[in-house]
């Protein structure tokens, strides 16, 4: 037997179902006598008596899920069968996995023939220590179930206590955000300080010539200059010269001009480019644009024009991001209140002036939001860029040459077998803290900008 934690998990479910429905039946029983007023409804007693049921259950489970394991493996090494084993090393490792997989039922046979005689103890522990889990588990969440149920009283406060037992679990789920966002932010920063030991941080953010090599880090061979330069050319100017003034017009045909009919079915139809997968945006742009802008580019006497473009990349990942654009200009400018729009026409401006001078700076801060996320977005990108604006880290202002990005080049650095104590894998996590910085420095800006005209049109 194996310790199944998505079976016992079910196990505890059903019992808190059970304890919910008995929860919710004495608390309708104890409000069916003559003169008993309950502080709160039955439903509220059925979900305290489940909380207690499954909370501590479903807590003992995770943490016994990730305990067992070593302790099964510590009983196995304490059997004579082990005495056998390595001391250390990948080999000792290899053996007891092979042993393990065995007795869970995993693999038919052993692949190594030391792993034999620790089959019997692993199934042995497996067993003790799984029927340990389930035993403790079912005490737990009947010992919940029971006090939760004994409390039960007409005057017992069980919404309240149901209502901070769902507001704590509210504020886990926030701190797991939290904790993510400061696990990212370390662990870039930890690699990225083992990066710098071995290269400037002046030679990334200011060096010109982009070439990593394996092994001992060479001189001016780790300038980001290129790398910048490409994200800046295609994810925050050609893509956005694409994206906001398409978005911004689609937004205010929608919500100014367009016909209800014609809305229900343009917004759905311009929110499906958000959802189509960036791989299909690549194979569009490189088997598609990229070619017919060479072909433009040759016409205007261009040498060199080649098939990777930043151009290419740019115009396709521009539409890709204009529902970014369009659907938070879109719902700002629909908030903006009635009596601003019927102020600025009773005054004498026309529609059009009302639109330019009342409702977009009015909506200004969704519309922030909106091209931040886009240029977020854009500068976040890979597949498009290595589909179609290539890998070669060029530092031009020529739109049809090939230039490369900083998340094109971590995937480029990330990618195969690599060693992570070389500053060539490690340059990947120091482009990344770049562009999170960056990211960081463009939500500031959004935020400065919003609150300025929050203020002016409270």
């Amino acid at each position: 037997m194996t310790f199944n934690a998505a079976a016992l998990l079910l196990l505890i479910a059903g019992l808190a179902l059970i304890g919910w429905l008995a929860g919710r039946a004495r608390s309708s029983l104890l409000a069916g006598r003559a003169g008993t007023k309950l502080h709160s409804r039955p439903q509220y007693h059925g979900w305290y008596v489940a909380l207690w049921l499954f909370a501590p259950a479903a807590l003992f489970l995770a943490v016994w899920s990730s305990v067992s394991p070593a302790l099964i493996t510590n009983q196995v090494l304490t059997s004579e069968a082990a005495q056998s084993l390595p001391s250390f090393g990948f080999e000792r490792g290899a053996i007891l996995s092979d042993a393990r997989n065995v007795a869970e039922g995993k693999q038919a046979a052993v692949r190594l023939p030391a792993a034999a005689p620790l089959v019997k103890p692993y199934s042995d522990a497996t067993h003790r220590y799984a029927w340990i889990g389930i035993a403790a588990m079912l005490a737990l969440a009947l010992a919940g179930g029971l006090y939760a149920f004994t409390r039960i009283r007409p005057d017992f406060r069980a919404r309240t206590r149901v209502e901070k037992i769902v507001m704590l679990f509210l504020l886990l789920a926030s701190l797991v955000a939290i904790l993510t966002t400061f696990g990212i932010v370390l662990s870039l920063l930890f690699e990225s300080i083992r990066f710098f030991r071995l290269v400037s941080p002046a030679e990334l953010l200011f060096g010109t010539t982009w070439a990593p090599t394996s092994g001992a880090p060479q001189p001016d061979t780790f300038g980001g200059i290129p790398l910048f330069w490409g994200t800046v050319l295609i994810g925050a100017i050609i893509a956005m010269i694409v994206a906001i003034p398409i978005g911004m017009m689609t937004a205010v045909y929608l919500t100014q001009y367009a016909a209800p009919t014609v809305r229900k079915w343009v917004k759905p139809l311009l929110e499906i480019l958000a959802g189509v997968p960036t791989v299909v945006y690549g194979y569009f742009a490189a088997l598609t644009v990229a070619p017919a802008l060479r072909e433009f580019a040759v016409m205007l006497g261009i040498p060199n024009a080649s098939t990777e473009s930043a151009l290419a990349a740019g115009i396709v990942m521009g539409v890709m991001i204009i529902p970014f654009v369009s659907s938070m200009a879109d719902d700002s400018i629909n908030a903006v209140p009635q009596a601003m729009r019927d102020g600025s026409l009773a005054l004498g401006a026309t529609p059009n002036e009302t639109i330019r001078q009342v409702l977009i700076p009015a909506a200004l801060p969704g519309v922030m939001g909106g091209i931040l996320l886009a240029v977020s977005r854009a500068i976040g990108e890979t597949m498009i860029v290595v589909m179609a604006a290539g890998l070669s880290a060029n530092m031009t202002a020529n739109p049809f040459a090939s230039v490369t990005t900083v998340t094109a080049q971590i995937v480029k650095l990330l990618t195969g077998d690599q060693e992570f104590d070389s500053a060539k894998t490690l340059a990947a996590f120091a482009l990344g803290l770049v562009l999170f910085i960056v990211t960081l420095l463009l939500n500031i800006v959004a935020l400065r900008i919003v609150k300025k005209y929050r203020e002016a049109y409270e």
